[in-house]
């Protein structure tokens, strides 16, 4: 029979992680934002699945590589080994619109606010016997693309004031988050665990 559980689903760059305004390409560029670390645990302690979703079209523009960005996502659970957690899951989208490239287009679903990678998320954890309950499960992001994608993805999405701070954004275009926090630690402790 299968478990249902609820899913924290977190931007990266920007939301646990500073956003330096260019790609990030190596681990010293790598900063988590302060408290996002302790978040995460006590997402999960509390019965969160974890999955990172991030655009990363610094691939197709040939700033970063695969490589580079699946080195990053490693050490970020490396520096979360000091909060005794992890997350669960990450999926990055490689592709830009204004750089076509045959491989990384293939997804062209994947891009946020595209919901692609959410979904494809969703259907890994179902294929391993856990139906996620959308109701109960946040998308957490800086931008409004964040915002967008968890109401695409049917999900409860909350904006942090941290990275690019788009919130009057949001208002001026009428995709509205369900909260509004000013970091990671605050999005978790004052709402979604609330």
């Amino acid at each position: 029979m299968a478990e249902t559980v609820k899913v924290l689903f977190l931007d990266r760059d920007g939301t646990i992680n500073e956003d330096t305004g260019s790609y990030i390409t190596s681990r010293a560029q790598f900063q988590l934002i302060e408290g996002a670390g302790e978040a995460i645990a006590l997402a999960r302690a509390a019965g969160y699945r974890v999955v990172v979703v991030t655009n990363q079209a610094g691939i197709a523009r040939g700033i970063t590589t695969i490589e580079q960005v699946e080195d990053l996502n490693r050490y970020l659970n490396e520096l979360l080994e000091a909060w005794h957690t992890r997350y669960d899951r990450c999926y990055y989208c490689p592709s830009h619109p204004d750089h076509p490239h045959p491989l990384y287009d293939l997804d062209a679903g994947c891009r946020k606010p595209e919901p692609g990678m959410v979904e494809r998320a969703i259907a890994d954890f179902l294929a391993e016997g856990q139906v996620v309950d959308r109701s109960s499960s946040f998308f957490v992001g800086d931008k409004i693309v964040d915002v967008e994608c968890g109401l695409r993805a049917g999900l409860r999405p909350v904006l942090v004031r941290t990275g690019h701070n788009e919130e009057q954004l949001c208002i001026n275009r009428g995709i509205i988050p369900e909260h509004v926090a000013d970091d990671l630690y605050r999005a978790v402790t004052g709402h979604i665990l609330a």
